[in-house]
């Protein structure tokens, strides 16, 4: 039997590192958001042929430092620029024009995202997470117990704290696919902590001598092989997605972070919780 109620203050201290590191950077920094929050320009240019993206990037990071770049279909490159002025990148597709010998109808697609958009996919961001949250605490609460729910949705806060974090530290650009993978993670992370939560409830009906704690162990080691196994096959095929695959990566990143702090928050964070609020109710007012 794995003890893992026993060291909860390590647990949450490891947590703790990176999310006081995080808000830290946030508060000094702020996040990087992209495009599609501040707003700015984002065009499509068919280069005619396969070419070197790097050497392309050199190009574009002399007008833009901060552009985000994709390949697109071995031929075509992806700019996103919030930072891109009308005169840098008139003389960016000239210079680009020179290098690759591009023509008039190179240039595949050309948008202004206004800022108001942004502010908007912000608001809604926000309302979208704010029902998400309600909703599972409400379904954990009717399933098992109010205890449980206040639980899973304190481990979804700091898996949402830590992605945020890891973003914050290393003014990672956040754009829409950025909420799209939160909402991904608060999911998956919810699924693993309800099997835990299953085998707990299941366990306290055959395990009543037993203290909270020691029900807890039993349970999280009877479903840590599955767990390990969950996010180890998520994880090697997110991965490979986010390798082969760059025009998604806005969306693969986050879910790799997320899904990683998931499962450990499923195991560390959420059980533990449940456990101090168990023992919290049995002291003495």
């Amino acid at each position: 039997m794995l003890k893992i109620i026993e060291k909860t203050k390590l647990w949450f201290s490891l947590s703790l590192i990176v999310m006081v590191i995080g808000i830290g950077f946030l508060a000094v920094k702020g996040l990087n958001f992209g495009i599609d929050f501040k707003g700015g320009t984002q065009l499509v240019i068919d280069m005619g042929k396969d070419f070197d993206k790097p050497e392309a990037d050199e190009i574009i990071k002399k007008y833009d430092n901060g552009a985000l770049t994709n390949k697109v279909e071995n031929s075509k490159i992806e700019i996103k620029s919030n930072n891109l002025t009308e005169e840098n990148l008139k003389k960016m597709l000239e210079e680009l024009n020179q290098k690759y010998s591009l023509n008039e109808k190179s240039v595949v697609s050309q948008d202004v995202i206004g800022s108001s958009i942004g502010k908007e996919l912000t608001n809604k961001a926000y309302i979208a997470l704010a029902i998400a949250v309600v909703l599972m605490l409400a379904y954990v609460g009717f399933r098992f117990e109010f205890k449980f729910g206040v639980a899973a949705i304190l481990a979804l806060v700091h898996d949402v704290i830590i992605t945020i974090s890891i973003y914050a530290i290393f003014q990672i650009p956040i754009n829409s696919p950025f909420i799209a993978a939160i909402l991904t993670i608060i999911g998956y992370s919810i699924n693993d902590t309800i099997v835990i939560f299953d085998r707990i409830r299941e366990n306290q009906k055959i395990m009543r001598r037993k203290s909270v704690e020691e029900v807890a162990n039993i349970s999280i080691t009877q479903t840590m092989r599955r767990s390990i196994n969950t996010v180890l096959t998520t994880l090697i095929t997110i991965v490979s997605v986010y390798i082969f695959v760059p025009t998604v990566r806005d969306f693969s990143f986050p879910l790799i972070i997320g899904i990683a702090s998931g499962a450990y928050s499923s195991i560390f964070i959420a059980s533990p919780i449940w456990v101090l609020l168990k023992n919290k109710r049995k002291k003495p007012i």
